[in-house]
């Protein structure tokens, strides 16, 4: 957090940041469709949030992917904003070191979707940064979400005495490869008169920068009663006779980029002899050209190796691109020159890395793999027993499929036969499974051997929970119990009664899932317990309870949550099912989201918690789970249910009757009156939100919020599963209906920069 003096100052994006001390780079691993146009946009404020008041000296370099965007200094409140096209399905932005003892940090980072039809001369081997954006006819605020869909600032022109502002009120089509929202092209500048030149830029790089400019000037006239012509220059690029269409935009760019010889730089609007009115413009865009110069790994092997960190949990510090820079490459990973500017993952050393589980399929990319040593889902693999004895390296074909399977078994006999020749008889290790799928096979008790997480005796839980003296709750698996860590940390003991409906299957689903996925967002699980009869799960403590518990249940810790909150509580939640959706290699759905499994911590910090009902992609290639249908009632999804086809859908549906919760405070089911998404739909028939919101609210929210939250409630529950939004779509939509109660809330305070934001913290 920033200083406290200054806190106040700035606007919410800039109050906290996240600083990196160590590593020469340290980078987001941002979700990208491969071949999809993105916006992306880091704020920074150093804010003395250190006490080191070093704002004059400190900087450090940002890059998207392997190329530099530019250069963050410390002593401003600065963002910095660029368009790229994904070339991978990670996309890494970079924040590196460049001198001793400076440590970069970031503010904010936001990743923003265009549409596939915008900008259409960006490139995938460039990106765009982004130099100004104007609208040019207001000088008052800036233009931003919602008249933006696509988040991008408008910021107002500052006034000159050889204009004048003009608008209209008239609707112009904003079909074009732009998107220039209603309030931007409905207002432009005019020249004070005919013989008045508009002088838009004047601007020299400084030192010896030869950057590569791109202009787009937006124009839309809103008369056509009279000639308009002008001619427009960019340095020595020019269109002549130029009229502006009759509300309709047009845009006028230069082809290509352009650098000027000598640095020097102007654009201006002057009107030809022929003309009766002055020159006008509506909006202007500027960008500078960031060209990808340098090699970068084969997008295929950047997600191959990504999933692999995912699926893995691998803990080395792999960010950025894998293969270059050379110096900061990963531990780990050798890459050689491929075609074009690319280079290529040829081998993967993860020996002696405490890695278990079965074989992925993402490991078939590579042309040599070292897994010696490493920690079977069964059993260990035998350490080696002769000096100098050589790693196992499996070499696997990239062209055909089959080859690769069939070398892999040849050499897993080969390294059984010498491994077995080569251990004394006395003391024969047990065998490895090597497996090339992920197991299908029913877990059995060696597999907890290998989870990350303690493992407690029922001594040791009568201790911590003294004697299951407190009795905090109770759910399918059985009863939770308070309990003190020898450290003092607080934890909740859920103990597993004979009743219960959850068996071996689901208590093993639990405890293998929270050991690979962790995320702020996502109840973390401290240990187990597994002797005899006595199975419990140890987790963290949240100590305001469930959701559920404040809407309408428990007394002992209900308060009516404000508006404001429970947005906060369920934009988080939102954003611990985005990461179980998108964030981990393979999707893992759910399937029991409901408002008992939202747990918050003490500072009312939600959680998704109850993993015990999960499931868990096969591959990559995988788009559905046949699965017995199961979870909840009134927040199952019924073509799930119907079907048994299961979907991250299927967890977007049951997040869409949480959301109506929160809006009525009503359960899913309510008895004489039926299911509470037909309930809605009948009250809002009538136009007025009050009729639908919960009572206990007092009518403090934001009308537009509380209808926002509802539309997003009823697309997430849509029948059909395709026609659902994904939870990162739900996570841009809750925190734009946070956002307008924010401003409510707070005085009807809102900076220059947007709060509306899409947190990416969980995916670095």
């Amino acid at each position: 957090m920033v200083a406290a003096d200054l806190e106040s100052k700035v606007e919410r994006p800039y109050r906290t940041l996240r600083s990196f001390p160590s590593g020469d780079r340290n980078c987001y691993s941002l979700p990208t469709v491969a071949g999809a146009k993105y916006l992306i946009r880091m704020s920074f404020y150093y804010g003395n949030y250190d006490g080191k008041d070093s704002s004059s000296t400190l900087q450090f370099d940002l890059y998207i992917g392997v190329d530099r965007l530019t250069t963050v200094h410390g002593d401003s409140k600065v963002f910095h904003e660029a368009l790229f096209v994904a070339w991978a399905n990670w996309a890494p932005v970079c924040l590196v070191r460049t001198s001793p003892g400076a440590t970069p940090f970031v503010s904010s980072v936001e990743l923003r979707p265009l549409g596939s039809g915008l900008y259409p001369d960006l490139m995938a081997n460039e990106s765009m940064y982004m130099a100004d954006r104007k609208n040019m006819g207001s000088n008052n605020s800036v233009i931003e979400y919602k008249d933006d869909l696509y988040d991008r600032y408008w910021w107002p022109m500052p006034s000159n005495p050889t204009w004048k502002n003009i608008s209209t009120a008239s609707p112009i089509d904003l079909a074009s490869n732009y998107a220039v929202p209603s309030p931007v092209i409905q207002t432009a500048i005019e020249a004070v008169s005919t013989n008045t030149t508009l002088t838009l830029y004047t601007w020299r790089d400084q030192g010896s920068n030869g950057y590569e400019y791109k202009v787009y000037m937006h124009f839309a006239d809103f008369q056509n009663s009279q000639l308009r012509q002008f001619n427009i220059s960019f340095n020595t690029l020019r269109d002549d006779q130029y009229s502006p269409p009759y509300l309709a935009p047009f845009v006028v760019s230069n082809n290509g980029w352009y650098r000027s010889n000598d640095g020097e730089y102007n654009i201006t609007l002057q009107a030809t002899t022929a003309s009766k009115l002055p020159p006008m413009i509506n909006a202007i865009e500027l960008y500078i050209r960031i060209s990808h110069v340098n090699p970068r790994t084969l997008p295929r092997d950047f997600d191959a190796i990504m999933a692999i960190k995912f699926e893995y949990g691998i803990k080395k510090n792999w960010m950025g691109d894998p293969c270059f820079p050379v110096e900061l490459g990963w531990d780990g990973v050798r890459c050689s020159n491929a075609s074009g500017n690319t280079t290529k993952i040829i081998a993967l050393d993860l020996s002696n890395s405490n890695l278990h589980g079965p074989i992925s399929n993402n490991f078939t990319l590579f042309m040599a793999l070292d897994l010696d040593y490493n920690i079977d889902q069964c059993s260990p693999l035998p350490p080696p027993t002769k000096k100098g004895n050589k790693a196992v390296i499996i070499a696997i074909s990239v062209v055909v499929p089959v080859i690769a399977i069939g070398a892999l078994v040849l050499v897993y006999l080969i390294w059984r036969w010498k491994t077995k020749s080569n251990v004394s008889s006395a003391n024969p290790p047990r065998e490895p499974e090597l497996e090339i799928a992920p197991a299908t096979r029913k877990y059995d008790g060696d597999a907890l051997q290998k989870v990350e997480n303690r493992r407690f005796t029922y001594k040791e839980l009568e201790k911590l929970t003294n004697k299951f003296e407190k009795f905090i709750g109770q759910g399918g698996f059985g009863l939770v119990y308070y309990g003190r860590l020898e450290d003092g940390t607080e934890v909740a003991v859920k103990m597993r009664s004979e009743s219960s409906s959850h068996g071996l299957d689901e208590f093993f689903a639990e405890v293998q899932s929270l050991t690979k996925v962790h995320h702020r967002n996502l109840v973390s699980l401290v240990g187990y317990c597994r002797e005899k009869d006595n199975l419990a799960l140890v987790y963290e403590y949240m100590a305001r309870g469930s959701l559920y518990d404040h809407l309408r249940g428990n007394n002992d810790v209900r308060e009516t949550l404000n508006w404001r909150t429970r947005l906060r509580v369920v934009v988080e939640a939102a954003q611990g099912l985005d990461y179980l959706h998108k964030g981990c290699s393979l999707p893992i759905i759910h399937r029991d989201v409901k408002t008992q499994n939202i747990l918050l911590g003490q500072n009312l910090q939600a959680k998704i918690a109850d993993f015990g009902l999960c499931k868990t992609y096969l591959s990559d290639t995988q788009t559905h789970i046949s699965v017995t249908p199961a979870g909840s009632a009134g927040y199952m999804d019924p073509e799930y249910y119907h079907t048994g086809r299961l979907t991250e859908s299927s967890d977007v549906y049951s997040f869409g009757v949480v959301l109506l919760e929160i809006v009525t405070g009503e359960s899913p089911i309510l008895p004489g009156q039926g299911h509470i998404i037909q309930l809605v739909k009948k009250k809002i028939a009538a136009g007025n939100i009050s009729l639908v919101a919960d009572a206990r609210l007092g009518g403090a929210y934001d009308v537009s919020s509380m209808w926002k939250v509802v539309d997003t409630a009823l697309s997430c529950t849509a029948d059909i599963g395709v026609e659902r939004p994904t939870m990162a779509t739900v996570v841009v939509q809750l925190k734009e209906s946070l956002a307008l109660e924010e401003a409510r809330s707070d005085s009807g305070f809102r900076g220059s920069i947007s709060t509306i934001r899409a947190s990416v913290t969980g995916y670095l």
